[in-house]
């Protein structure tokens, strides 16, 4: 699961966490006490349960959770006289006291027809109607964490089962199928979109007497 909160986003999934579409290197320890307290939001979780988690059959003062909340905290850009992810319960243990949110699940957003998707490797990406955002900021269905992308790169319009590809003005440029994008254009199931070195497929359920037209800049 992905989680957005403020100018950060984290892949629980992938133990990944990036600050301003750059990537944040965390420790092991850093990553399993980020993911335990975004999942157990608002909830506050106590020293023990911590020092149970990061340490299993293992004796650790006080001192190493402490160690690595600081870490957590630096690689977020929090303060803990004022906290706006990570708070300290005095005497318990810590909370994730921000705004987060899944990235599958938008608020106020409704999918697209089944089947209508962004194949990124081996993970299917779910696509919904109206905007879905390409490049490096947190929002983007697809965050693509390369210099090479903008942070609003290209994005994919999603109207009544038809999608369409519209480079965002990125800088190196969107390619679909080989070629550069000029303008906005009716994405077809099997079509091949390059960003940098990312390569996403289009995946949609066929829709009866659609063919590929292209508009004007």
């Amino acid at each position: 699961m992905r989680f957005l909160f403020g100018d950060c986003a984290f892949d629980a999934e992938a133990r990944a966490l990036t600050r301003a579409g750059r990537r944040v290197d965390l420790s092991p320890k850093a990553v399993e006490l980020l993911r335990a307290l975004v999942a157990a939001r608002p909830r506050a979780l106590s020293k023990a349960e911590l020092h149970d988690l990061l340490w299993p059959e293992t004796f650790v003062s006080d001192t190493s959770l402490a160690q690595v909340v600081t870490e957590l905290r630096k690689a977020l850009g929090d303060r803990p006289r004022e906290p706006r992810y990570v708070r300290t319960i005095h005497r318990l243990g810590y909370a994730f006291c921000g705004e987060a949110r899944e990235a599958g699940a938008p608020p106020g957003r409704n999918p697209a027809p089944p089947g209508c998707s962004l194949l990124a490797g081996a993970r299917e990406v779910p696509l919904y109607e109206g905007e879905n955002l390409l490049g490096r900021t947190p929002e983007s269905v697809v965050r693509l964490p390369t210099e090479q992308a903008s942070r609003r790169h290209a994005r994919v319009v999603v109207t009544c089962g038809r999608a369409v590809l519209e480079d965002l003005g990125s800088k190196n440029g969107t390619f679909l199928n080989g070629h550069r994008l000029g303008g906005s254009v009716a994405l077809a199931d099997g079509d091949r979109i390059a960003i940098g070195r990312t390569v996403l497929v289009f995946s949609a359920a066929p829709v009866d007497g659609t063919t590929r037209t292209e508009s004007s800049a």
